[in-house]
């Protein structure tokens, strides 16, 4: 039986453990026990934080694995990368592992490799920087973190040391990234690459509350993009995963492109985008089984994607701002196009994070859906 090793255990990596149990595979996951329900349906459970390198790659050493991954989290793909390249696992390569998760260092890679990306400019551990050649508003971001966590819109000076202030709390190194701010709809491009091959599995559309902490309400999938502008992004994606030497596995690209058709590259997950995207949107859209080839690049048995399907899938999230879909959830059964709905706190926020989100419902159609928003 083959030996998986993931890295992380909380409800983010089910899928990818309930996958890898169906296809009979072996599952060891790393995290610590405080919130880790994957515990319970592993085969196998280590209570480590994912950070700890070292210690995880001697127990891999040890249990003999065969591969090791993880689905959306960044900081959990530092670890992946680790261990890999130690024990002649597939992975990205480990010395390019701190470009895909530092916003600051991914910024300089794209300058370099001529990737259209917002300009910007680093906030160091002591508060330094400087925004001479910039002009209001920013965006203000902590280097080091996903989920729109430390993330807001400046208009004036007055508000920057606040938001600053704010994204190095947040920031795991203590640093912020400040950035023009780039106007236009936003849409996330999925793909998973093998040997240096990259494929794109979808576009998504991306609704989020705007400013100034832009987290996200919804993901919609197909992009209702012209064919012409997908055709301008998917190459500029691939540019990209190119430049950041994304060689094996899932990929979260968000862009945004203005009113005049101009694509900026935002920023670059070596790993699925979370919010169900690459969990549970790419293949009730496309047919195509995006966790399962993610284990089949960890273990070296991926074959190239075929997309079977054309669907209409998408998420809403539940929060004080989208109180309309609160009457979805609770009569989700009355509605065949709702395949999932839930709701995980009573209480709805106006939210300034992806975790202070209150539930969510999962639809598939093959006709494009609308919700009614009364």
């Amino acid at each position: 039986m083959k030996k998986l090793a993931i890295i992380g255990a909380s409800y983010l990596q089910e899928p990818i453990v309930k996958k890898a149990k169906q296809m009979g595979i072996y599952t060891i996951c790393f995290a610590w026990a405080d919130g880790a329900t994957c515990a319970e349906i592993c085969d196998k459970f280590y209570d480590i934080s994912i950070i700890e390198k070292e210690q995880i790659l001697e127990i891999c050493k040890k249990e003999q694995i065969d591969g090791i991954t993880t689905i959306a989290s960044d900081t959990a793909t530092l670890t992946v990368n680790y261990v890999a390249s130690r024990m002649g696992l597939i992975s990205n390569p480990d010395e390019y592992s701190e470009i895909c998760t530092n916003k600051f260092k991914m910024r300089q890679c794209f300058m370099d490799a001529d990737v259209p990306s917002p300009k910007f400019t680093l906030v160091d551990d002591e508060g330094k920087y400087s925004i001479k050649e910039f002009r209001f508003p920013l965006i203000v971001k902590p280097t080091d973190r996903s989920g729109s966590r430390g993330v807001e819109k400046v208009l004036d000076p007055v508000q920057l040391e606040s938001a600053i202030k704010r994204a190095r709390k947040d920031s795991f190194e203590g640093k912020a990234i400040i950035e023009e701010f780039v106007t236009g709809r936003e849409i996330s491009v999925e793909g998973i690459s093998f040997e240096g091959n990259h494929t794109i599995l979808q576009i998504t559309d991306k609704v989020t509350t705007g400013a100034p902490f832009f987290v996200e309400l919804g993901h919609h999938q197909p992009s209702s993009l012209s064919d012409e502008i997908k055709d301008k992004v998917k190459q500029i994606v691939l540019n990209a995963l190119d430049a950041l030497h994304i060689q094996y596995g899932a990929s979260h690209s968000e862009l945004k492109i203005d009113e005049d058709g101009n694509i900026r590259v935002i920023e670059i997950g070596a790993r699925m985008g979370g919010d169900f995207i690459g969990s549970n949107l790419v293949q009730l859209s496309t047919g195509y089984d995006f966790v399962k080839g993610v284990i089949d690049v960890a273990l070296g048995t991926f074959e190239v994607p075929k997309l079977t399907q054309n669907n209409y899938s998408g998420v809403y999230f539940l929060c004080k701002e989208t109180e309309w879909v609160k009457p979805h959830i609770l009569n989700y059964k009355d509605n065949p196009d709702i395949v999932e709905a839930r709701i995980t706190d009573p209480v709805l926020r106006n939210i300034e994070c992806s975790g202070d989100r209150s539930g969510y419902l999962i639809y598939q159609s093959n006709k494009k859906v609308e919700f009614n928003h009364n």
